[in-house]
């Protein structure tokens, strides 16, 4: 007879979703975790970073108080204070966790986990001690030795991509870790990459009186998104005073006791020189597939990652991947989404395997951006005929008295059926309004449904009606 009925390994966003849902089910679970509850992104990730650009943004909210009528004082950024602040947001949440995995009867086993056998698996002591919640702790944490289960989830994450001759030294050459946890304000920065985390550091860093410059290999920045979105936020970007290196790769870096110094070699072929007090370097994520017994046990990977279905079964009966060691898109939500998912194939339940197009994509950096389903070369690429809504936030009422009124909300619709194919947006608050957009596309709505939709005024959503009737030829505040 086994342990239990499930055992995820890692307790992140993917693995703790996936122990109380197992739960919620009537089966027996435990997690197996080597560091902290709520993984990368609660305690290294998502969610200390939106504290920190929460800080940044005060500080502008500050700056610009006197264009609102307030009168204050000049704002100093207090950088270890925010850095605290963000740490205990992190510990709160990681202790709701704990909170969690007791209340839903969940066994936390402290340490490292591998697969030895389909439906066994071996937990040695952590290499690090584990931070384990203090206070609510779980129903049941045990430790080293050899556990049984009739499903093995695994929900091991990921880790930052080292880039040769950018290996993280945690002085000159940062990874996320270290930027969430500077030791002082450095007065100049090298990011490379323009992805997410690359674009939300930087913005941080800007905001606070770093000089910034980003390098993106690819031939524009923010090279997922779409390119008129992308060039919207470079703009304001720069604003910030970023500034952008496009098509260009750092060949290696050269340090010293108070700076380091990248080779780029540019687009045509060129090559140049560019010193910062520090490095960081944020192209990317890999997949935590190594350690875990996969291979002795023929689970197929592909590039770096767990092959699976739409389910999350791996080529292994009984061993499951979810999150992001399934592959990309390496998101948080997509990670809880293939949670779900997987719990109701374990239990029998009929499943809908998600498409990757249709998981929301964010970025939280000043502008934010946010965006789901196509670009619009993706689109045009299908060969459709297009129907594309476009409306500026410059005319919108609340976007205007909340003096940000700078981006743009753009739809994408099949014009034949309707269909809503991307949408993508660059301003105030976007990643929190695309949701409507989110819930429009899973619910199959089309462009007229959307039409008919009625929002309240005056919100910044409004500008999401206004798109859509602009792809109808139908806008009433844009000429």
């Amino acid at each position: 007879m086994s342990d239990y009925d499930v055992i995820v390994i890692g307790a992140g966003p993917g693995g703790y979703v996936a122990a109380i849902r197992a739960a919620q089910l009537g089966l027996k679970a435990a997690v197996v975790e080597r560091e902290h509850l709520g993984g990368i992104c609660l305690n290294w990730g998502c969610i200390p970073t939106k504290a920190l650009l929460k800080s940044a943004d005060m500080l502008d909210s500050v700056r610009h108080a006197a264009e609102f009528g307030v009168t204050v004082g000049a704002p100093v950024a207090n950088l270890p204070a925010m850095v605290q602040r963000s740490r205990e947001v992190s510990a709160k949440l990681n202790a709701g966790v704990g909170f969690l995995m007791g209340k839903n009867k969940i066994d936390v086993i402290w340490g490292e986990a591998k697969v030895t056998a389909p439906g066994r698996v071996t937990v040695q002591a952590p290499a690090k001690p584990a931070v384990q919640p203090q206070h609510p702790a779980p129903k049941k944490t045990l430790g080293a030795g050899t556990y049984s289960a009739k499903h093995i989830i695994l929900a091991t994450g990921a880790r930052p991509r080292v880039l040769p001759g950018l290996e993280p030294d945690s002085d000159r050459i940062w990874t996320y870790f270290e930027a969430l946890k500077p030791k002082t304000l450095p007065k100049s920065l090298i990011v490379v990459g323009s992805g997410a985390i690359g674009t939300e550091f930087a913005s941080f860093f800007a905001r606070l009186g770093t000089q910034v410059t980003v390098i993106e290999a690819m031939d524009r920045v923010l090279p997922a998104e779409d390119a008129e979105i992308a060039a919207l936020a470079r703009k304001r970007l720069e604003k910030t005073g970023i500034s952008f290196l496009e098509g260009a790769m750092v060949e290696s870096a050269r340090k010293t006791a108070s700076e380091v110094t990248a080779r780029i070699k540019l687009k045509d072929g060129s090559t140049v020189e560019k010193t910062a007090e520090v490095l960081l370097s944020a192209a990317g994520v890999v997949g935590n597939a190594e350690g875990l017994g996969l291979e002795a046990l023929g689970v197929t990977l592909d590039r770096g990652c767990v092959k699976v279905d739409g389910r999350g079964q791996s080529s292994v009966p009984g061993i499951w991947a979810i999150g992001d060691v399934a592959g990309p898109p390496m998101l948080a939500h997509k990670a809880s989404h293939d949670a779900l998912t997987t719990l109701a194939a374990i239990a029998g339940e009929e499943v809908h395997p998600l498409l990757p197009s249709s998981i929301p994509r964010c970025t939280y950096c000043d502008p934010q951006i946010a965006s789901i389903g196509l670009t619009e070369a993706q689109a045009e690429a299908t060969g459709r005929k297009l129907r594309i809504g476009r409306f500026p936030f410059a005319a919108n009422g609340k976007a205007i008295a909340m003096g940000e009124a700078e981006g743009l909300v753009k739809v994408i619709f099949d014009e034949a059926t309707g269909e809503l194919l991307g949408a993508h947006m660059v301003g105030p608050e976007v990643t929190e309004i695309l949701a409507a957009l989110s819930i429009g596309m899973s619910v199959e709505a089309t462009d007229e449904a959307l039409a008919q939709a009625v929002l309240a005024h005056p919100t910044l959503s409004e500008s999401l009606h206004e798109a859509v009737l602009s792809a109808l030829g139908r806008a009433i505040h844009i000429a």
